[in-house]
């Protein structure tokens, strides 16, 4: 088969095959095999040189067949490709022009078909012609390339022919719907309101030959042209600002329906003995009886609406206006219903079903969807909103009070008897007990504490004092809304006593502020403003464990409490009354600095100055005591007037101690006006108004006046000789030497007396 292969390819020739098949033959039996097909392969080999010779003849057949189409054909169909472009072209100017022409003659048909329908007064026919011509118009602007003159001349048609449809239309609109309102627009007073009407002719009437279109002929034309909105919008506003609002902020207006045979009429009169504020019931039912009537003969009208489908006209005037009309029924009327007291919190449920029925029936009427909820969320939300309420009132009530006068004051004392709500026995469980005494209250009042031991029934009593009106009533208001969040839920509870701790945070920040001024320029101000901040701290303590075991909510795990502000009270009020003890205090030093450090006191000029400066101060103290009479607590008083008389005890003997020279008459003086301080300083100890009872006050004096003792013992030393100081000062065991020191002493002595041997003698001693 090799062989044969090679032969038919010219690679061989016959006597190289016949070496070869010599050379194969000496192999037996593969010699045999391979003759064997060698003269079975002849024939196909000439089978195919006369295959090759026949194609050979073929392709020359072919390339004559080439030159000839490419010589003539193509010619001849390049002409023709240029023909056929050429018509194509022209078809499509042709068919360019056809459909222009075909779109100008829809804009003049339907041009003509809108005159002649708007003539007939058939506004939906007219409105659907017109938008036909606009839909044709759109596709003449929009064929780039193919600009008409006539296209800009038919746009201004296209605009002249819709206003005067929309003219058309708003005149019957006004025919169909005719407000008649006050002379001055705008204004929602109840007289203005009351001259407002609404007129709905919804049925030709009879004394005219041209019969006004139906409602919804003229509606569904206002759709197809989408102007409806805009007239709807401004129906609502209408409608909002002289019917519906006016029903929901005068409770005295009722809705006055009046229907004729050509005519529908909606007008107000106003009821001369109305309450203050109308219920939530009767708004609805007033504005469920304005939207029926407008359902009825306006709303109640199938429309299709361009790329919305079959719409109500009761649904689109919902979506415009209900947003704000239901702002206005929540603030304006809602708001007002909610209970200001916990117990009337159940009576509410009647405003929740009847927001109820009212957003049902406007859904009945298809003026809301099916998914608004607002009045029936804001009025099911009632336990927010009423702690919203309440906080605010409590809040505004608490700052009205803070700001009011302080000088108004009543009389606290152990005692007095308090408008404060009664709390139960913590293990009764019965909130309208009243608390019964502990079992170890004993018959005087006094409290047993185990044994024999036994507390005053005043240990943990406030001492008598006055307070201010308005402090006091801020404290019932704080004692009744913590007795308002034990009846209330959970979140109300908290929400009330956070607004309790808010009251009296804003009491911390707001009064000091307020009255910064009088607080630091009137003593009694200053006084009564710190017992204030004790009064409310003494209730602080307690407060939060009295209403402890009245809750089963919140404030029973013990976390309601107001002890934490205690520090920050009695902090705020000793601040201010201590601010106003350094400015008498600085009054004082700075009278007495008129005297001339009590020198040379035999001059006239100069005693009379000490003498002035000496009654400048007891007229000061007398009126200090005078201001703070029955205002501060007795022991506050007296220490706060002990304080200050011993400033000016301190001062003056300051000033003697330090005098170099002393003479005879200047001693004597000295002591006069040391006496005048010790006889008519007692007298300024007057907390209170009987006089017989300040004198046990006043007999105290050495208890309140820390340097009293060492004045006395200066006035001996004035008025001694040499051995009576001496034996005064006993060794250093004496009363002298309790008040003075040595040094004192010594200073004393030297000024006092002149150089000689028994002034020696006695310096020695002192020692």
């Amino acid at each position: 088969l090799v062989a044969a292969v090679l032969a038919h390819s010219g690679r061989l020739d016959k006597e190289h095959l016949g070496a070869r098949v010599g050379r194969l033959s000496r192999r037996g039996e593969v010699c045999t095999m391979i003759n064997k097909k060698y003269s079975e392969f002849l024939p196909s080999m000439q089978s195919a040189e006369d295959l090759v010779a026949q194609v050979e003849g073929l392709c020359s057949n072919i390339d004559l067949l080439k030159a000839g189409i490419e010589n003539e054909v193509q010619r001849d169909l390049n002409v023709a490709v240029a023909e056929f472009t050429e018509l194509k072209q022209q078809l499509e100017r042709d068919t360019l022009v056809l459909s222009v022409l075909k779109k100008l003659q829809e804009f003049d048909t339907t041009i003509k078909e809108c005159n002649s329908a708007l003539l007939e007064q058939q506004y939906v026919t007219a409105a659907q012609q017109l938008e036909k011509a606009r839909s044709s118009l759109r596709s003449l602007e929009s064929r780039r390339g193919f600009e008409l003159k006539i296209v800009k001349a038919l746009g201004t048609e296209l605009t002249v022919q819709t206003q005067n449809m929309i003219y058309h239309l708003g005149e019957e609109w006004q025919k169909l719907i005719v407000w008649k309102l006050p002379p001055s627009k705008g204004s929602s007073s109840l007289e203005a309101v009351v001259l407002s009407e609404l007129h709905l002719h919804t049925v030709p009437p009879q004394d005219e030959d041209a019969a006004v279109p139906p409602v919804a002929a003229v509606l569904q034309a206002l759709a197809v042209l989408g102007e409806l909105h805009s007239k709807l919008k401004d129906f609502g506003h209408l409608l909002l600002q002289y019917i519906l609002k006016p029903l929901i902020s005068h409770p005295s207006l009722q809705p006055v329906l009046e229907e004729q045979p050509d005519v529908f009429i909606l007008r107000f009169r106003s009821q001369e003995l109305a309450l203050d504020e109308a219920s939530p019931m009767e708004v609805f039912d007033k504005i469920k009886l304005v939207f029926e009537v407008l359902h009825k003969y306006l709303l109640n009208v199938p429309l299709e609406q361009p790329g919305e489908g079959r719409v109500s006209l009761a649904e689109l005037l919902g979506e415009l206006i209900w947003e704000e009309l239901s702002d206005c029924l929540i603030h304006n009327c809602l708001v007002n219903s909610i209970p200001t007291n916990s117990s009337k919190l159940e009576q509410y449920k009647e405003v929740i079903e009847s927001t109820e029925e009212f957003e049902k029936a406007l859904k009945k009427m298809q003026f809301l969807k099916e998914d608004s909820t607002a009045l029936l969320k804001y009025a099911c939300n009632v336990d927010s909103h009423f702690a919203n309420k309440k906080c605010q009132d409590v809040i505004m009530a608490a700052r009205s009070l803070m700001t009011s006068e302080i000088h108004n004051t009543v009389k606290i004392t152990p005692d007095s008897s308090i408008a404060l709500p009664e709390l139960p026995d913590p293990g009764s469980g019965d909130h309208l007990k009243v608390q019964r005494p502990s079992k170890h209250l004993l018959h005087n009042g006094a409290v047993s504490v185990g044994s024999e031991s036994r507390l005053s029934p005043l240990t943990l009593c406030l001492p008598s004092c006055r307070i201010s009106c308005s402090v006091q009533q801020l404290l019932e208001l704080a004692y009744h809304t913590l007795l308002e969040a034990t009846a209330s839920t959970d979140l109300c509870c908290v929400q009330l006593f956070d607004c309790v701790r808010n009251i009296f945070q804003l009491f911390y920040e707001v009064v000091p502020t307020y009255h910064r001024e009088n607080l630091q320029k009137l003593p009694q101000l200053a006084a009564i403003h710190h017992n204030n901040c004790m009064y409310i701290a003494h209730h602080l303590l307690t407060l939060g464990h009295q209403f402890r075991y009245r809750s089963t909510g919140v404030l029973s795990n013990g976390a309601a409490t107001f002890v934490d502000l205690v520090p920050a009270f009695r902090r705020l009020g000793m601040e201010c009354f201590l601010a106003q003890m350094r400015v008498q205090k600085g009054e004082i030093l700075e009278r007495l600095s008129s005297a001339r450090n009590f020198s040379n006191m035999d001059d006239e000029e100069n005693y009379c100055a000490a003498n002035k400066a000496i009654k400048q101060v007891l007229h000061q103290l007398r009126r200090l005591g005078m201001v703070w009479q029955d205002v501060l607590p007795v022991n506050v008083y007296c220490k706060a007037m002990g304080a200050l008389l011993n400033t000016a005890l301190a001062e003056i003997v300051t000033r003697i101690a330090a005098l170099e020279d002393i003479s005879a008459e200047d001693a004597d003086r000295l002591y006069s006006l040391c006496r005048i301080m010790v006889e008519e300083g007692p007298q300024v100890f007057t907390p209170l108004l009987e006089e017989d009872k300040n004198k046990k006050y006043q007999e105290e004096v050495p208890v309140y006046v820390q340097k009293w003792m060492t004045f006395k013992e200066l006035m001996i030393i004035l008025q001694a000789n040499l051995q009576e100081i001496v034996d005064q000062w006993a060794d250093g065991k004496g009363p002298l030497a309790e008040e003075f020191s040595a040094a004192e002493v010594k200073s004393l002595i030297r000024a006092l007396f002149q150089n000689t041997e028994r002034r020696a003698a006695a310096l020695a001693k002192i020692k």
